[in-house]
């Protein structure tokens, strides 16, 4: 009996551990194949999934794929042999008491059945509760200094207690479907029915004793197999979210056949016609727009809020793909080269600043690693962004933390165009990026931009008039319209929208 039950307990821990090991690869495998997929995502597909569903499929949905296999393993074996083997005994000790054991076994079937009818739906509303949950930490943790300023504590407690009490109560229903209490009713019953054999003489008490661990057998391994029906429904509602994303084929892919660029018109943008739809939109965001912007030269995007400034510039590097129309780099429709060469060519400065957690140093070498010290010391000197460094005495080594928040939104700025600077495009691309500078370092960080990017295209969208009044060319937008293409100057006289937007910035003595 001791050599039996030391080889029961190695086959237990090699089980456990074949288990584990082939669970642990198959989600190392699926979080793989979902980063790639999501990787690969067009702004389209990210407007279908939010932020924290993909984070919820990527973790939480793995992990109940996992632990279902795990349990696959370790039960689906084990729990038949424990039914059959204690079945067999109970047949050869007392076949008196056998409709006990036969009407709970017949209890967790029904209830297995129930489960996936019943408990199905609960678990898909258990899975989005999940990323409800996660939605609202995400919006309080990032949004932690507007509550605080606006002492709206209480009102984001509520929030964030409503989507954890809507979650566990869900939780709550599920759990109480398969009845932990129906052994402890099993045994109540044997008792009371041996009792009542034993006082009539017709069963002894180590008989009932035995019927009882026979009993406990077979229904553990029942219930064993009633938690795998649990976890079912769930792992199969995780596994229809992951393959959701792994089914969805992105919009924006590379043409079989991939042209190169032309080395004649090397950094040359060009806009033909171009109208642009956001997909379930009824009206076109963009129509009929047409210009050139060409290298040595810097051009400029300005009008109101929503008139299609950043829309415009999104489809240069094919974040989104035109209607109709061309968008043309280097004499090549963007739609006919790769996404890797066309992003090659591009230093993109985005709206939002976004740095990732390392150094300064770590920050600016991300669009270029072989950069030396020397030029990324150059590189933020012409961003600016030399306060920065010398403000820590660790200098280039200075830490940033996640998305830079140790840094304000001008410092997060400067050290972005850094980066784009260290790629050494032919074309920048500047989405509104100067904003949160103050008048002399924008002014500073203009001229010295005016130098390191002469032999390249600028592409500068802002709003405000003093960044482009020297620019070679200025595009002037409104409702998704060019109302306007010349210099300050021209603009002044021809463009009603471009004089309303200066005069409302800066006097008539400032625009000359």
């Amino acid at each position: 009996m001791l050599l039996l039950t030391l080889a029961s307990a190695a086959a237990s821990i090699t089980v456990g551990f074949l288990s584990a090991r082939v669970a642990a690869g198959m989600g190392r495998n699926l979080r793989k194949q979902l980063f790639v997929r999501v990787e690969s995502f067009s702004n389209t597909e990210f407007d279908k999934f939010s932020t924290a569903s993909l984070i919820t499929r990527s973790t939480n949905d793995i992990t109940q794929i996992q632990m279902l296999m795990v349990m696959l393993f370790r039960i689906v074996f084990y729990a038949p042999i424990l039914a059959i083997g204690g079945i067999l005994k109970v047949i050869n000790a007392d076949t008196s008491m056998l409709w006990i054991i036969a009407a709970a076994v017949g209890a967790i079937l029904t209830m297995m059945l129930v489960m996936f009818t019943v408990a199905l739906p609960k678990f898909k509303n258990m899975q989005k509760l999940i990323v409800k949950l996660n939605l609202v930490m995400r919006e309080i943790l990032t949004g932690l200094m507007v509550i605080r300023a606006f002492n709206t504590q209480q009102h984001e407690e509520e929030r964030f207690d409503k989507a954890n009490q809507d979650l566990t109560k869900t939780n709550l229903f599920i759990n109480r479907a398969v009845l932990v209490f129906l052994m402890n009713s099993v045994m109540i019953v044997i008792i009371w029915v041996g009792a009542h054999r034993i006082d009539a003489s017709s069963m002894q008490v180590g008989s009932m004793m035995a019927f009882m661990q026979y009993a406990v057998q077979i229904i553990m391994a029942f219930l064993f197999l009633s938690i795998i029906f649990v976890m079912l429904p769930r792992a199969s509602v995780s596994a229809q979210r992951i393959s959701e994303v792994l089914e969805t084929e992105p919009v924006i892919n590379d043409p079989e056949k991939p042209q190169k660029f032309s080395s004649s018109l090397k950094g040359t943008v060009e806009f033909k016609d171009v109208a642009f739809r956001y997909p379930s939109a009824e009206d076109d965001e963009l129509k009929h727009i047409t210009f050139t912007a060409k290298p040595g030269q810097t051009t400029a995007f300005i009008g109101s809020t929503g008139s299609g400034k950043t829309t415009l510039i999104n489809l240069i590097p094919r974040f989104y793909d035109v209607t109709d129309g061309k968008v043309l780099v280097d004499g090549v429709d963007v739609r006919d080269v790769t996404q890797h060469n066309l992003r090659d060519k591009i230093g993109y400065v985005s709206q939002k600043a976004v740095l990732f957690s390392g150094t300064i140093e770590s920050n600016i070498k991300y669009a270029n690693e072989n950069a030396t010290e020397s030029e990324v010391a150059h590189y933020a000197e012409i961003a600016q962004a030399t306060d920065i460094i010398k403000e820590s005495d660790q200098g280039l080594d200075t830490a940033v933390s996640q998305g830079g928040t140790n840094l304000s939104g001008g410092q997060k700025q400067r050290l972005a165009i850094a980066r784009a600077l260290a790629k050494k495009p032919e074309i920048y691309i500047f989405d509104d990026s100067l904003s949160a500078l103050d008048f002399k370092t924008d002014r500073a960080l203009r001229q010295a931009l005016k130098k390191e990017t002469s032999d390249a295209t600028v592409l500068i969208v802002t709003q405000r008039v003093s960044t482009i009044m020297g620019a070679e060319q200025i595009i002037v937008l409104d409702n998704g319209e060019i109302t306007g293409i010349g210099t300050h100057k021209e603009l002044m006289q021809t463009c009603k929208v471009y004089q309303e937007i200066a005069l409302s910035q800066l006097s008539k003595e400032e625009l000359v």
